[in-house]
């Protein structure tokens, strides 16, 4: 099995078993301490308070996006910050303290710039893996010069090759 695979299982243990158990553990802690009544009371407050800071967030972040766009400029901070009050929506949506916590987190503005910073680092990681990747069948990567073809000897990416080979005509500069 390869490192990804395994870490995507390890990934998936944890979604799928280990924050469900902290979300029970959490809720039995919580209803105990004030009760049941008054617990089921605090996670219904909760979802309101996340659903208005939701529906608040995200439409800064959407007159955001609309004005950079219009202003011809890359929006790469206003689609973080959409992608992150959609993680973070999304776990307002599931009962729990936990996932309500992490949720809230990545929705206040005053916290969402951390992990702007940490999907940002993720994303680069990510392309460059991906760009740097030599993909299946032997082809080469498609780049300058290069239209994607077999490697091989004497052709860019193959064993022996020089490197870019650019097809042209050389032309002499005209005589000043």
């Amino acid at each position: 099995m390869s490192p990804r695979r395994s870490r995507l299982g390890w990934v998936l243990v944890l979604a799928l078993v280990v924050v469900p158990l902290l979300e029970l553990y959490v809720l039995i802690q919580v209803g105990q301490v004030i009760g049941a009544w008054w617990t089921i009371l605090l996670l219904v407050a909760a979802s309101i308070l996340g659903g208005w800071l939701i529906r608040r967030e995200g439409a800064r972040a959407w007159r955001a996006l609309n004005g950079a766009i219009g202003t011809g400029t890359m929006p790469a901070r206003e689609l973080a910050d959409g992608a992150l009050i959609l993680i973070g929506g999304t776990l307002m949506l599931s009962p729990g303290f936990v996932t309500d916590a992490f949720g809230i987190l990545l929705i206040l503005p005053v916290t969402r710039p951390v992990f702007r910073r940490l999907l940002t680092a993720f994303v680069t990681r990510r392309v460059l893996v991906v760009s740097t990747r030599r993909p299946p069948g032997g082809t080469a990567p498609r780049g300058p010069g290069n239209a994607g073809g077999p490697a091989g000897p004497g052709r860019p990416g193959g064993p022996g090759g020089p490197g870019d080979v650019v097809q042209g005509d050389v032309i002499d500069p005209p005589p000043s």
